[in-house]
């Protein structure tokens, strides 16, 4: 897994902070006070140089609190709050540097950092020092809490309660509750303050996390749906383009044998080709203008899909062909248009096949049996004796309709007829639809 950029990370913490916000002050547009955003501001920065150099940060961390624990010892102050003012200098500039310079690792090794500090700390409180460097012990308590398992807390207590018990033992200032209870409250202070920071990073790389997966998922669907519209638009220009140059095939064939003996009836093939080709390159053109509607900025001439009420015409461009069509319609009923557009994107389909496959001498039957809450059986037989398949490993006939089918938990059939009859036959069902 890559780790988030700044971006990412920007991103998610303002999700965090609006998330935070109180419900009344929810989409209502708030200014931070002058003093917050100057915070918040630094705050940015300091993290930034950080992620970018963190070893400088290290070492700039760790140079003020060697600097200030060196301070501490030769400016006297230490003087004042020790139980041993005559202890060595060599001693208290070993204990200075021996609580301070860990800290260079203690994000990094932060259990070690606290066990290599631990003997300074009871030298420091064996001797009576005293050093307030001894504090620093606080600061990888905080960074245990904020990268180590919650258990590692338990010991790193008690480790820093050693000098402190050792203090009280052999110098005897104040009491073991109050010795002991002030130190707990400033251990405990620590750890919330790590736990908190922690839950927080953790909530931030959540919403991290939850960013990328939606834009994955984004991602994800709109490849899907540019997926499904190239196979609607590639369904809808085979059925377009298909049934039409199949028809014309079939009327420029009819005319070419009727040529020589009846001009006329040539005259009306011809007639037929050219109408069935200006219907067909301005469904084509249709179809052309709304995929291009955005970039030209011109509204798309846009008509209804074929239905029910567009399977006369479809039949008598059919029949004028060549091939006779006898339809039989059982029950009536208002199909949604989407089904509509199935059962006539499939009969047209059928009839397609049927005058490219099916040979000389063929006849064609369609059953429309109409039932209950629009469910629907469309059977499409004819008896051709075409040897040529009816399903090319590379079309997209069959698939199409079966396709169009599956949208509504139909059924599609397609193969040939039962011996001892010959043919094709095509049945779809679609069933009742689901209530509301």
């Amino acid at each position: 897994m890559t780790r988030p950029s700044a971006a990412d990370r920007s991103a998610a913490t303002d999700l965090v902070a609006r998330e935070q916000l109180p419900a009344t002050a929810a989409g209502a547009p708030t200014t931070p006070e002058p003093l917050t955003a100057c915070i918040q501001r630094g705050r940015d920065a300091v993290l930034a140089w950080d992620r970018r150099r963190p070893l400088l940060w290290d070492l700039t961390f760790t140079g003020f609190w060697v600097t200030a624990a060196l301070i501490d010892f030769a400016g006297d102050g230490w003087r004042n709050v020790t139980h041993n003012p005559n202890a060595p200098g060599a001693l208290l500039l070993v204990l200075s540097l021996g609580l301070s310079v860990p800290l260079l690792w203690r994000r990094t090794h932060p259990v070690a950092v606290l066990l290599a500090m631990t003997p300074f700390a009871v030298v420091n409180g064996w001797s009576g020092a005293a050093l307030q460097a001894a504090l620093l012990q606080l600061v990888v308590v905080y960074h245990i809490a904020l990268r180590r398992p919650l258990r590692a807390l338990w010991w790193a207590s008690a480790v820093m309660l050693v000098p402190v018990a050792i203090t009280t033992t052999r110098f005897g200032e104040g009491g073991w509750s109050q010795q002991i209870g002030s130190h707990l409250t400033s251990i405990g202070v620590a750890i919330l303050i790590g736990i908190t920071v922690r839950t927080r990073h953790h909530y931030t790389e959540a919403l991290e996390d939850r960013a990328r997966r939606l834009e994955i998922e984004r991602d994800q669907q709109a490849r899907i749906a540019a997926a499904a519209e190239r196979t609607r638009i590639a369904r809808e220009m085979h059925d377009i383009i298909g049934h039409n140059l199949s028809v014309i095939t079939g009327l420029a064939d009819g005319g070419k044998y009727a040529a020589g003996k009846s001009p006329e009836r040539a005259a009306q093939a011809l007639d037929a080709i050219g109408t069935t080709s200006r219907q067909a390159l301005g469904e084509l053109r249709r179809l052309l203008d709304v995929l291009r509607d955005d970039d030209t900025g011109r509204p798309a001439e846009r008509t209804p899909q074929p239905g029910l009420t567009d399977l006369d015409q479809l039949i008598e461009g059919v029949r004028g062909a060549g091939l006779p069509v006898h339809t039989r319609v059982e029950g009536r009923a208002t199909l949604p248009p989407g089904r509509q557009l199935t059962v006539f994107r499939v009969v047209q389909e059928a009839l397609t096949n049927t005058l490219k496959h099916a040979g000389p001498d063929t006849t064609c039957e369609i059953s429309i049996a109409h039932g209950a809450r629009g469910a629907v059986t469309v059977t499409i037989t004819d008896t051709g004796t075409g040897t040529p398949p009816r399903t090319p490993s590379d079309g997209r006939g069959i698939p199409g309709m079966r396709e169009r089918t599956a949208l509504y938990g139909g059924t599609l059939e397609a193969g040939p007829r039962p011996h001892p009859e010959q043919g094709w036959r095509v049945r779809l069902h679609l069933p009742e639809e689901s209530p509301q």
